[in-house]
């Protein structure tokens, strides 16, 4: 069942070319990334730091990727695990980019968000508990599973489908 509880699942998407046979979709083979405050603060901007290990949100219309139509892989910026792709990537004009899948079935997780006095699912990625941003559904947009990953910018590294590989 998905998220929401009311519809099953989207079969996974395809591993990209250059994924691991064994199908892993990160630099660390799957394993937890574990690191100190510290080092987090160490290896981030502050305005990364804030969104991924904080839970910010950037402002819309502002990320670098928003607006984006290469195609490739986005990256977790804090651990370099493949999350998404630009063949999920659609137009939702909401001022982030926004998917309609993740890349493959746990790479993402999900944790019930009660903040702000809404109701949200927040989306972290699986490998290092980076918070990306928050996934809706039934909005109308007519995409493969009705469902909207509006993840932030700050959160994601792009490598193009040129650059894969290499």
């Amino acid at each position: 069942m998905s998220i929401f509880s009311n519809k099953p699942k989207v079969s996974p998407v395809a591993s990209p070319a250059g994924a691991a046979a064994d199908g892993s979709t990160g630099p660390a083979e799957n394993q937890p990334v574990e690191k100190s405050d510290a080092q987090w603060r160490q290896e981030l901007t502050p305005e990364e730091y804030r969104v991924l290990r904080q839970a910010g949100t950037e402002r819309p219309y502002t990320g670098e990727y928003w607006d984006t139509h290469t195609t490739g892989v986005y990256q977790c910026r804090a651990c370099g695990t493949e999350l998404f792709t630009s063949q999920e990537k659609f137009d939702s004009h909401c001022g982030w980019p926004s998917f309609w899948a993740p890349l493959a079935e746990g790479t993402v997780r999900y944790i019930h968000d009660r903040t702000l006095g809404m109701e949200r699912v927040e989306v972290r990625c699986a490998a290092c508990d980076s918070h990306l941003g928050h996934v809706f559904e039934g909005e109308g947009y007519g995409t493969p599973t009705d469902q909207r990953f509006c993840i932030n910018s700050v959160s994601l590294k792009l490598v193009p489908a040129d650059d894969a590989g290499q």
